[in-house]
């Protein structure tokens, strides 16, 4: 009777090389979350960008994040060298974010992304908008109840406005572009008639803005008699 012996069936190693497969998500200054930026955005916009490295194995990775307009590469705005990047664009124009790996195991060096194949991502920042009415009526009917800045501004990176009296009273002031005035003072709303709004704000493409004008308290007006716009 013969015996049988097992022996054991050894199957050729299989090589795996890391890789690298970058992601990238937004913050907008509303909360709003998004996953592509390439489309003009409104400043401050907070990017999270994620090197997602697999197989690493053996390797060890060296990682760097350029951050740059198109055609500046050789001299990016940031140049880091974590394996994430957090970054907020604060500025306005297009932005070019590019991961850069290498993976090294002994004399074994693999680059990401391979020559000619970088493909980085788009950021686009609008420039900036912002215009302040002339007029609100905050009588609690649901309508036009806060003076604010008008909707559709864009890329406002500081901003501080401060309401006056006619006599040059300060009433009320607020540094957020997102916040207003609800016409009271003392806690009770205003007298009907002229105020004043006195704004310091700054655009994410450098711009200034120092507006001072009429704000027209109309507490009479209801529903949508009147919007400030003009």
């Amino acid at each position: 009777m013969s015996l049988l012996c097992a022996i054991p069936f050894l199957l050729p190693a299989q090589n795996v090389y890391p890789t690298a497969n970058p992601a990238a998500s937004y913050t907008t200054s509303d909360g709003e979350e998004l996953d592509d930026a390439s489309e003009p955005q409104s400043a401050p916009l907070a990017g999270h960008f994620t090197s997602n490295v697999a197989d690493l194995g053996e390797y060890t990775a060296r990682y760097e994040w350029k951050v740059f307009r198109e055609g500046e590469e050789d001299t990016p705005i940031i140049d880091r060298f974590d394996e994430n990047l957090e970054y907020t664009f604060t500025e306005s124009g297009t932005f070019y974010v590019q991961l850069y790996v290498t993976f090294s195991h002994g004399n074994d060096t693999i680059q990401y992304p391979a020559e000619g194949e970088a493909q980085p991502f788009v950021v686009s920042i609008s420039e900036s908008v912002l215009e302040m009415p002339n007029a609100f009526s905050p009588n609690g009917d649901g309508y036009n109840d806060i003076y604010k800045a008008k909707e559709g501004y864009q890329s406002i990176v500081s901003f501080k406005a401060v309401i006056f009296n006619r006599w040059g009273q300060k009433l009320y002031s607020w540094d957020n572009i997102e916040g207003g005035w609800d016409g009271k003072f003392h806690g009770k709303t205003v007298p009907d008639g002229v105020y004043f709004v006195v704004v310091n704000a700054r655009g994410a493409d450098g711009r200034e803005y120092k507006i001072r004008r009429d704000v027209n308290v109309l507490t009479g007006y209801s529903g949508t008699g009147t919007n400030g716009n003009d």
